[in-house]
Parts: structure tokens; C-alpha cells; sequence
């Protein structure tokens, strides 16, 4: 049976995230978003205060904490800069690709770094011709001798251009089409023949670095292919499935914290000779963004909790995925409204969270997509 209430080791965790967030990010974000410079100062910070990997082994250096502890932290960085949040866990969804399919000898060689906040990861899957198909991919990995030759072109890969670490999928058999892929842990910034072609200009999570990388004649060696030949599309869905968690959480956050900032203003803003919110149209809608956004966040959290029971929760985190994205640009976009023009100012903070919520729509699987995953479930069950 689901609690529905935190631990004190969570209440805890999400305490010293909340406090983080407000000391260390918040100060800089709205120039993050201006400049687009991902704060590589930040990350290390956050590994200082034990907030990276938390959810992983000690003897990595993690916390061995619960995966709910994680999406608490997301919560909390999103709340305050959804680019740096995500940035955060999407390196979270490269640790959980190497974690549970890639040797011992590849957690020890990136994990420690990574939870020091002395590296950050991502995950290369999409392609120029390969995004919700993502089946498809053509970059190769072919064997020569003790080695993989790797060439092909990745796509809209958040991190790229900051990381140190990058779960790859490429065809090790392009003949057998998706059975051919596999995965392999590359070492972007000291790998001959990686390079960053081009860094997005993005319409919102304006610090983190999404880019396109292409990898030319790029030689790993054969002990970095991550797990089996031939398993990569599973292992990459499989990650897929805990980063979609990761992506609910921060339109989850986005939400919250651009509903947060209206009521407060629209309790403070006076028309007519009374607080906005004391008329009753205005009211109405606030009561229905808060019900919406507590909905949202036990879908969430069903999903997490399910992933903690070690059960299949792939249909839960595609359903929170949903839930929580549709919310952020739902939310993000009245609260604009109810804000007025204040709303529409750089400084109120809401109007970079509505930029900031489009994306969550459709990265990590658009929401298409989520909703192909979940029918196809409806129908495998009406079928039985």
C-alpha cells in the first residue's frame, strides 16, 4: 500500500535541496537565462552538499538512497531554474544506463566523478533522422581488433556540449536494423574525433547545452561497449523509463512554482478595491490549477513509487510524463494570463517557466508518443 507521507530522510533531502536552490541558484538564473552559460560552478556545489547520485551505491559514491529522494531534488532545482534541473537529471538518466547494464570497471570509471560534481553525463540516442523512431539510427559501431569504430551524428543532446561522459547508442549490425544497436560508454572530451558541430538556439532551458555531436572514425575501446551487442535499444529504453520520471518532476515543478509565484501576486495586487484573488472568476481558476497540480503529483508519485517496488513502471512513468508536461504548459501559460502584463516581464520569473514548459512536452518520448505507449497497454488489456 502507497504513504503517502515523505520520511524524515526525505523531508531532509528535499529541505536541503529547497535551501540549495534558494542560496545558490536562484541568484543567477534570470542572467543563466540571458547568457546561456551552463554553471558548471553550480554542479560542483551541488556535489559538495551530496545532492548528486543520490540514489546510487555508496561504494560509487552515492547515498544509496531511494528514487524519490532523487525526483525531490529535481523538484527543487526546477522550481527555481528548470535548465540547470534537467541538466542535473538528465546526467542522472546516463548514470542509471551504466548502473544497471555496464560493468564494474565503468561505474568506478565515471561514477565517483560524477556524484563529486567534478563531471556531468548525457545520453546520446536521438538522430537528424531518428527521434520518436528512435529505432532507427544509423550511427555505426563497428569491431576492428580490440576496438569500435564509431561514425554517425547525434542530435539534440542536452549536455553534449558540457559533458565529460556520454551513453552512446550506435549499430554494431546495421543489417538487423534496432536489434542491432548497442550502447557504449564514450568519453566525449578526451575521445579523438568527437566534435561538437553545432549548440542549439533554444526557445527556453536556456543554460543547458543541447547540441549536436558527430563522431568521425571515433575508436573505444571494446571494453566500453555497456552490457551485450545488440541490447542497446533496450537498455536505452530502459534508462528512458527513469528519465521520464525525471522530466514529470520538472514539469511538476514548473507548475508548482509558477503557481506559487501568481497566488502570492495575486494576493498582493489590488483592482477594483480589493486582492485579485478575492474576485471569485480568478478564484475559480487558481482552485482548479491547484487541483490539477496535486492530481499531477500523485501520478508522479505512483510512478516512483512503483520503480522503489522493483515493478514494471514504464506505462506509470509515461502516464506521469503526460500528466506533468500537458500541467507545466497548462499552468504556465494562465498564469501568464492571471499575472497580466507583470506576467509577461522577464523578471516575474513565470514568463521564462512558460518558455522553459514547451520542451517538456517533447523531449524524453514526446507526449505522442506516450500516449502510443499507454494505448498500446489499454489494448494489450482489453485483449486479454
Amino acid at each position: 500500500m502507497m504513504n503517502f507521507a515523505l520520511t524524515d530522510t526525505q523531508k531532509e533531502i528535499q529541505l536541503r535541496a529547497r535551501e540549495f536552490a534558494q542560496k545558490e541558484v536562484a541568484p543567477g538564473v534570470l542572467e543563466r537565462d540571458r547568457s546561456e552559460v551552463f554553471p558548471m560552478d553550480l554542479l560542483k556545489k551541488l556535489g559538495d552538499a551530496g545532492l548528486i547520485g543520490v540514489q546510487f551505491d555508496p561504494k560509487y559514491g552515492g547515498k544509496g538512497l531511494d528514487y524519490l529522494s532523487f525526483i525531490l531534488i529535481v523538484e527543487e532545482l526546477c522550481k527555481v531554474d528548470s535548465a540547470f534541473g534537467i541538466a542535473y537529471a538528465i546526467s542522472s538518466t546516463f548514470t542509471t544506463g551504466v548502473d544497471t547494464f555496464g560493468s564494474e570497471e565503468q561505474k568506478l570509471h565515471c561514477m565517483p566523478r560524477l556524484f563529486q560534481g567534478d563531471a556531468i553525463g548525457c545520453f546520446a540516442l536521438t538522430e537528424p533522422d531518428a527521434g520518436s523512431d528512435a529505432g532507427s539510427a544509423k550511427a555505426t559501431a563497428l569491431r576492428d581488433g580490440d576496438e569500435f569504430v564509431i561514425n554517425g551524428t547525434k542530435h539534440f543532446i542536452t549536455n553534449g556540449a558540457v559533458s565529460d561522459y556520454c551513453m552512446l547508442v550506435a549499430n554494431t549490425d546495421p543489417s538487423k536494423g534496432a536489434k542491432g544497436l548497442s550502447a557504449f560508454l564514450v568519453d566525449l572530451k578526451t575521445t579523438p574525433g568527437v566534435t561538437i558541430a553545432h549548440v542549439e538556439n533554444k526557445c527556453g532551458i536556456n543554460c543547458a547545452k543541447v547540441t549536436e555531436l558527430v563522431f568521425e572514425n571515433c575508436r573505444v575501446p571494446a571494453d566500453r561497449l555497456i552490457g551485450q551487442e545488440g541490447k542497446g535499444f533496450r537498455y536505452a529504453l530502459t534508462a528512458l523509463n527513469a528519465g521520464r520520471l525525471g522530466v514529470a518532476a520538472q514539469g511538476l515543478a514548473l507548475a508548482q512554482a509558477a503557481f506559487d509565484i501568481t497566488r502570492d501576486y495575486m494576493m498582493n495586487r489590488h483592482q477594483f478595491g480589493k486582492p485579485i484573488c478575492a474576485n471569485q472568476y480568478p478564484a475559480f481558476k487558481m482552485a482548479d490549477l491547484e487541483v490539477e497540480i496535486e492530481m499531477a503529483r500523485l501520478l508522479l508519485y505512483k510512478g516512483v513509487w512503483l520503480q522503489q517496488q522493483g515493478e514494471d513502471f514504464s506505462i506509470a512513468a509515461s502516464k506521469a510524463k503526460l500528466a506533468c508536461t500537458n500541467l507545466a504548459m497548462h499552468v504556465t501559460t494562465e498564469c501568464v494570463q492571471n499575472m497580466g502584463g507583470a506576467g509577461y516581464m522577464r523578471e516575474q520569473h513565470v514568463e521564462r517557466m512558460f518558455r522553459d514548459a514547451k520542451i517538456t512536452q517533447i523531449y524524453e518520448g514526446t507526449n505522442e508518443i506516450q500516449r502510443m505507449s499507454i494505448g498500446g497497454a489499454l489494448v494489450g488489456k482489453l485483449k486479454k
